[in-house]
């Protein structure tokens, strides 16, 4: 039997030849797109104020956010802000990521674990982790400590979700065949189990930052002198919102920091996909 090209010439089924097509799932990079979005969107707010279009009482220029971002550095305020907010950030989202992913992969591969940890995890996952900020600070105090308890505990959550699901996910024909090979439980989990799921695990961390950096802020809200989050607040009272809008803009920055971060380590751990 033989199949018509697209060339109009036939070829038999069997040695008909198929062209690779893997390229469309493993997309290529394209950095300047990005940048490009970002470019036209700033300079669409700067015409839209700049014309008139935009009141300034609800957008600043963004060339007045830049000049504020400016002072600060020239200030020395930005580095006073920014120090303790990476350091209840860095301190809060490793505590939480860490106990999250060993959770995970404990209710993961234990079904006694996943049998009292599932219940629990689903009663605390969908609580506003803002809501106990009050309580945390009853227990650890309006300094560091309750800062860092927040960001932890909402942390934890979904990485514990992403990390057993990830576990779940890892295909059983493979650690049956590590099985056939005779191959201990313990080199099945570090060989199979751990490499299959680590793309869903550090999917679940790109999640589980950004909420820290959310609950960073509000932390920051409440018994804060310098930090991203005091300094918008301070902002907000005072209604400057170039100041306002800086403080966001660093932010923004602070998230593409690290969803790039996330991205290096993909593209460390998991080389082996392409």
């Amino acid at each position: 039997m033989s199949d018509v090209r697209s060339d109009g010439r036939t070829a038999s089924q069997g040695s008909m030849e198929v062209r690779f097509r893997g390229g469309g799932f493993a997309p290529k990079a394209h950095r300047w797109v990005g940048v490009a979005v970002f470019v036209v969107l700033i300079a669409l707010v700067q015409w839209g104020t700049e014309a008139g279009w935009i009141s300034p009482l609800t957008l600043p220029k963004p060339t007045d956010v830049l000049a504020t971002l400016g002072r600060l550095w020239e200030s020395g305020l930005l580095f006073k802000h920014l120090e303790p907010s990476l350091r209840r950030l860095v301190v809060g989202a490793a505590i939480g990521a860490s106990a999250g992913i060993a959770a995970g992969v404990l209710i993961g591969l234990f079904s006694y674990i996943r049998a009292g940890m599932v219940p629990l995890v689903a009663a605390i996952f969908p609580i506003p982790k803002i809501a106990l900020l009050p309580l945390f600070v009853i227990w650890f105090g309006i300094d560091e400590g309750s800062k860092y308890a927040l960001i932890a505990f909402g942390t934890f959550t979904p990485t514990v979700v992403a990390t057993y699901g990830a576990v779940d996910n890892v295909d059983r024909s493979l650690i049956r065949m590590g099985q056939s090979f005779g191959l201990s439980w313990l080199s099945i989990v570090r060989k199979i189990v751990l490499p299959g799921a680590m793309p869903g695990i550090l999917s679940g961390l790109r999640i589980s930052l950004a909420i820290a950096i959310i609950l960073l802020v509000a932390a920051e809200m409440l018994g804060a002198e310098y930090g991203i989050g005091a300094y918008i607040l301070e902002a907000g009272a005072l209604y400057d919102l170039e100041r306002l809008f800086a403080g966001v803009v660093i932010l923004s920055l602070l998230g593409v920091i690290v969803s790039a971060s996330i991205g290096l380590i993909e593209r460390r751990l998991l080389g082996w996909r392409t």
